[in-house]
């Protein structure tokens, strides 16, 4: 069975649309890769995508964290 790599974006889109955005910036500040981040990126420039300029904001500084040296999120 091959994995959805696009599930963990889905879900926090999905919450994005519920009205949930505090718990879509916590899911944000646990992304596993850069990967998502970029996925979820381009999933919010989608002009269906919710505007909220504080889950943009988070999603940038979560990208800048994440692609450091040396610092990653263990698998």
């Amino acid at each position: 069975m091959a994995k959805n790599t696009h599930e963990w974006t889905q879900k926090v889109m999905t919450l994005l649309k519920a009205g949930n955005a505090q718990a879509a910036i916590a899911q944000i500040k646990v992304a596993p890769s850069v990967a998502d981040l970029n996925r979820l990126k381009t999933a919010l420039s989608a002009p269906a995508a919710p505007r909220l300029p504080e889950v943009s904001r988070v999603v940038d500084e979560q990208l800048v964290l994440l692609s450091a040296p040396r610092l990653h999120r263990a698998p």
